[in-house]
């Protein structure tokens, strides 16, 4: 059985291989080729916490797997994440344990490659400014990816506290070639921007339809089972995509408050959900009609992604020899 630890991980998952991965997979997904099952969820209530189980099967990819993810949300500000996670792969042809490996960086990085996937179908081709609403490692993991698939070339960061969104710009300067800069608000950071990148664990929307701009494309990946990220004004108006319906419209722990409180008040119908990221890969659902048009990706996370993930990290580690091999 292969192991691999985390920095092991992060060197072997190319970000740009990663997006065209995660494409066939939402394409499978969608197709009903790969196999998602709703995730279940422990909560630690001592905590607000919950540990969740994620398993996954992508043909395409030869990867049969599963997540174990730990969500502590007042892990925040302390040295660890508040997503913490393991993936154990399985042959497909015989169900044996073939390796384990470190989640949360998967987690990180397939999160945000996926938001990039999506304004690489949805935001306008000449989208230039980028806000980051958050300043945890989901941001980080949204500005890079998001520089791989649109000619980013400033970036606003805003979070809840100033020094935070302060020194990630910092951090960030040094490694992307944009203007990155913390902004006092998240209107502020909005204002103008061509795509919005919603990282948070809000209790109420940190996007606000007057904060936004014509033809913005919004990600939003945060998740408060008590909370929103996206008011009601915005939903209503946005091209609204999502992962998997299913998925997104579930029960707690899997589905999207932003979604379905406004569809159980009667402010939206459950068809406004327009389209499945798969279904826009492979074109059988159109995307922008417009340069104004807001469009929307609202990501709840489901099991492909991961599988798509670790299939290309466990094939690199065994092409160059790396992690470790032990009898369990």
């Amino acid at each position: 059985m292969l192991v691999l630890g985390r920095s092991q991980v992060e060197a072997l998952l190319d970000v740009d291989t990663l997006i065209d991965a995660l494409g066939s997979a939402m394409a499978d997904l969608s197709a009903g080729r790969a196999s998602a099952p709703g995730r279940i969820a422990a909560p630690a209530p001592e905590h607000e916490g919950l540990l969740a189980a994620m398993p996954g099967f992508v043909p395409s990819a030869g990867m049969l797997m599963s997540k174990l993810v730990s969500l502590f949300p007042h892990n925040a500000g302390t040295p660890l994440p508040t997503h913490q996670a393991l993936i154990v792969v399985f042959d497909p042809d015989t169900g044996k344990p073939a390796a384990l490996l470190d989640g949360t960086a998967i987690t990180a990085a397939r999160t945000g490659a996926c938001s990039a996937l999506s304004a690489r179908l949805l935001a306008r081709e000449d989208a230039t400014v980028l806000a980051v609403l958050g300043t945890g490692v989901q941001a980080r993991s949204h500005a890079y990816a998001m520089c791989r698939v649109r000619p980013i070339r400033q970036i606003r960061i805003a979070g809840r506290d100033p020094a935070k969104a302060a020194a990630l710009a910092g951090e960030l300067s040094a490694v992307l070639d944009a203007e990155v800069r913390a902004a006092s608000s998240y209107a502020e950071a909005l204002d103008g921007a061509d795509i919005a990148a919603a990282a948070t664990h809000a209790l109420e929307p940190v996007i606000r339809h007057p904060w936004l701009s014509p033809g913005v494309h919004i990600t939003s990946v945060g998740f408060n089972p008590a909370g929103r990220e996206i008011d009601d004004a915005t939903i209503a108006e946005a091209l609204v995509c999502v992962e998997s319906r299913q998925a997104a419209l579930a029960p707690f722990p899997t589905g999207s408050n932003d979604l379905i409180i406004p569809i159980g008040e009667g402010r939206i119908r459950v068809d406004h959900v327009h389209a499945e990221l798969g279904e826009l890969v492979t074109g059988s659902t159109t995307g922008r009609s417009s340069p104004d048009q807001i469009t929307l990706y609202k990501s709840v996370g489901v099991a492909v992604q991961d599988a798509a993930a670790a299939a290309l990290v466990v094939a690199a580690a065994r092409e160059q020899s790396i992690g470790q091999e032990i009898t369990l």
